[in-house]
């Protein structure tokens, strides 16, 4: 996956408490096999309100979502991550989020970014009041940076040197090709084998060098 080290862009605010999962990708897109093309889909019966708040110009293109407490929660789909990924943003602020969501963004360089309630809700007001005001996320430091707003986040080590690093579950396999290719030289193959007359393999196992 793509390395994340800073997201730099416009902040939309979606002012609402438990955004789940079911409203971020709606069931009746999960049919599709490929992990792209899901943007479009993303919020779909919100983006049917004329007032919708990201149906507005000001927030087109914004990569950073600021948003209410407990996000992603619901049902495990992989698909809405993937969907606010394809949609453009690139970090997530919010209170909290819901664990499996949390994990599933790790595994494709989404950042999920929480910070106390009240330091989100001034993000939140700032992104209202100011529309296409642009917000700052640094990983390496973990700060964020919003018109004269800078606040420090935490995020746990190993996945933020996954993030800085574009590792996602393959890449951190990927590291031990070394020791894999040890281990598949060295050990013994179980094979069928077949004698002459047999009209179906043998059940007999020999090991192959």
């Amino acid at each position: 996956m793509k390395p994340v080290s800073v997201v730099e862009g416009v902040m939309a605010p979606l002012d609402r408490a438990n955004v789940d999962t079911d409203q971020i990708m709606p069931k009746q897109f999960l049919k599709r096999i490929e992990r792209s093309g899901f943007g479009p889909f993303t919020f779909y019966e919100w983006r049917q309100e004329p007032d919708f708040v990201l149906n507005r110009p000001e927030y087109q293109g914004a990569r950073v979502l600021v948003t209410g407490p407990n996000f992603g929660c619901g049902s495990s789909r992989e698909h809405a991550p993937w969907g606010l990924q394809d949609a453009g943003f690139e970090a997530i602020i919010a209170p909290s989020f819901a664990d499996i969501f949390h994990n599933n963004c790790t595994k494709i360089g989404l950042l999920c970014v929480e910070l106390a309630g009240p330091k989100v809700r001034a993000l939140i007001e700032l992104a209202e009041s100011e529309p296409g005001v642009e917000c700052r996320v640094d990983l390496g430091t973990q700060t964020v940076r919003a018109g004269k707003i800078v606040e420090s986040f935490e995020i746990d080590p190993f996945v933020k040197h996954r993030l800085l690093n574009g590792l996602d579950d393959i890449g951190l396999t990927m590291q031990h090709t070394a020791d894999i290719d040890a281990y598949e030289a060295s050990r013994e193959e179980q094979m069928p084998t077949t004698t002459p007359g047999d009209a179906e393999p043998s059940l007999r196992l020999t090991p192959v060098r």
